[in-house]
């Protein structure tokens, strides 16, 4: 390489957003690994290699499908990258181009030696997108295939003694407990054994069934792992029954999973439910900034990172009411403590603040019981603020006295917002109709959200509100499809990727819901619902998904980056953090969105709402 050449590829290196994460000295000895190749029109592209386009013209075409995208000098393309160049896309060139070529091997090392290098390339040679992601294992894994042996049975009078000797001879850490048609009746654990029989001095010749764990939760053989991977993760458990129907399957446990490459998520929610103060809370919960940076090295889906961080949020949840009661004594009623927002659809980033609220049960009496959930409810919600989950701006809180009512009073409020769908009742309805129990009674809040869906479904008057609410976030589409960044303020030169992107989405599909009276409230499941219901076509709900995805993917790896600086995570991205690939995917991604918005706008306007 030439003195020139050594110094051109050194400042493409500086200046490209990938390698100027990179300190001098690594950056020095990557291009020392480098060659320069020349590509002319008919040139091979190894696509095992990665590439830095110096200068010339590069494209990225499918002709099976019209489609080209041009690359800009200081963009990367092949192995490791968005543009991975797969079937049926080729690489042309029509007037010649220089490239710096980095073999596999070299940045594979580079990966492993700097991690933040992987919020860029994904080392293994494939897009974030096509990588083996583990949770995407854990999505399309069924149950059945985590099922190792035929499951270990007692019935619920053998003894505590018999129980021990089998799970000593068996190798096991847990039995299940049928009855004698063969169904579950309740599970028993090496846990059990030792805090409720060996530690309380328990009669080891009594029955079994008086240290179980009566109805276990379990999973169906069915459902894919990542159901399981959740469910212990908020419900701190590690032992799962696998049914078949009625029929008993097996066991899975936490180990299982972990040998399916699963996050510590599961661990991690152990851990929340070991800490006894909010400052070790605080502690477990700012691993959470790294847990979200290595869902995104992995290329993890946000489908399932939304679900992974908000399992998370969900534990500190639990864990802060859980402290709340031992620190100020039994609630005197029933309650029910709800997310809303984000929280509610499984849909959180590391960047979240809190939306919630409580349910008491009718039996509620201010004067009796106020004081009491009042202090309760404050305490939470500072405990989540010193956990990284700041108090709503808009005090959407269950600290908030209109936020903590009885059943009856809830039932008021939306009965309210839905026949008199005033501004601000739409924008309550946005934030409250996406509610999800996290702890408590939540007997209470399904008997509310199915009054709630009764009084939406095929409601002409509010869903049309709804519908122009839905349309007042519109993403930022400019003349001839080019990209509207914001003008003013701190933020200018950016695309707001959440209010501008994600919200519209999540917008849409609640209309959906709210129209057809669905129970689902993630945004992914709405639009599948809605799909199988008829209120929108099961093409557009896939190309809304798909779009949903890539938005919020986009997001997720936007915010690991400035994560592993050191910064604040945030949802403005400036347009040239994106390769010329990835702008092109962005929007197509908006143009689905936006044209899906115009079809529910001239629905409205025909009237059918």
């Amino acid at each position: 390489m030439t003195d020139l050449l050594d110094l051109r590829l050194k400042a493409a290196l500086s200046s490209q957003r990938a390698f100027a994460v990179l300190e001098d000295a690594a950056r020095e000895a990557l291009a020392a690994s480098a060659s320069v190749v020349v590509l002319a029109a008919d040139a091979a592209i190894d696509t095992d290699a990665l590439y830095l386009l110096l200068d010339g013209d590069i494209a990225l075409v499918d002709d099976d499908h019209g489609a080209r995208v041009a690359l800009l000098p200081g963009e990367l393309f092949g192995y490791g990258t968005a543009a991975r160049v797969p079937e049926p896309w080729a690489v042309h060139t029509d007037h010649g181009a220089t490239a710096a070529r980095f073999a596999a091997s070299d940045i594979d090392a580079a990966c492993s030696a700097h991690p933040a290098l992987r919020a860029f390339i994904t080392p293994g040679g494939t897009s974030a997108a096509q990588h083996s992601d583990p949770h995407l294992n854990l999505m399309t894994t069924p149950v059945r295939a985590l099922v190792k042996r035929a499951p270990i049975t007692l019935t619920p009078d053998t003894s505590v003694r018999a129980a021990a000797q089998l799970m000593s001879e068996q190798r096991v850490s847990s039995v299940l407990i049928v009855d004698a048609a063969g169904h579950l009746y309740g599970l028993v654990t090496d846990r059990d054994l030792r805090n409720r029989a060996v530690a309380q001095g328990l009669d080891i010749d009594r029955p079994v069934i008086d240290i179980a764990t009566v109805a276990p939760m379990t999973m169906d053989v069915r459902k894919p792992a990542f159901d399981a991977l959740l469910l212990m993760a908020r419900h701190n458990i590690h032992h799962v029954p696998v049914l078949d129907g009625e029929r008993v399957a097996g066991m899975i446990t936490a180990s299982d999973l972990t040998e399916q490459h699963s996050t510590s998520a599961v661990y991690l929610a152990g851990d929340i439910y070991k800490q006894n103060t909010v400052d070790g809370l605080a502690a477990a919960a700012s691993r959470v900034r790294q847990l979200q940076q290595n869902l995104a090295a992995a290329g993890a889906t946000a489908y399932s990172t939304g679900h992974i961080i908000t399992a998370v949020t969900d534990a500190i949840t639990c864990r802060l009411v859980q402290l709340a009661e031992a620190k100020f004594g039994p609630a005197p009623v029933d309650y029910v403590w709800v997310a809303a927002g984000s929280q509610a659809r499984s849909e959180q980033t590391a960047k979240s603040d809190q939306d919630n609220c409580l349910v008491l049960d009718d039996r509620y009496d201010e004067a009796l019981h106020g004081d009491y959930f009042k202090t309760f409810a404050t305490w939470v919600c500072d405990g989540l603020d010193a956990c990284g989950y700041i108090h709503c701006p808009g005090e959407m809180m269950a600290m908030t006295d209109q936020w903590r009512q009885p059943k009856s009073r809830w039932l008021q409020y939306f009965r309210k917002w839905v026949n008199q769908p005033e501004p601000k009742a739409l924008m309550l309805t946005c934030v409250f109709f996406d509610q999800r129990a996290i702890c408590g009674k939540t007997a209470l809040l399904d008997e509310l959200r199915n009054d709630v869906l009764a009084h939406t479904r095929n409601n002409s008057l509010f869903l049309a509100h709804m519908v122009g609410n839905a349309l007042t976030h519109t993403p930022p589409l400019g003349l001839f499809r080019s990209l509207s960044t914001i003008r003013s303020g701190d933020n200018k030169g950016t695309l707001d990727l959440k209010h501008s992107g994600i919200v519209p989405v999540v917008d849409l599909a609640r209309v959906y819901a709210l129209a057809g009276g669905h129970e689902a409230v993630n945004t992914h499941d709405r639009l599948a619902v809605a799909a199988a219901s008829g209120e929108i076509s099961e093409q557009s709900a896939r190309d809304l998904r798909d779009a949903l995805e890539f938005i919020a993917t986009l997001r997720i790896q936007h915010q690991a980056r400035q994560l592993a600086a050191g910064g604040k995570a945030d949802n403005f991205l400036r347009p040239d953090e994106l390769s010329n690939f990835e702008r092109s995917q962005l929007k197509d991604a908006f143009g689905v969105v936006q044209s899906l918005q115009s079809v529910l706008g001239q629905r409205y306007q025909g009237g059918r709402f």
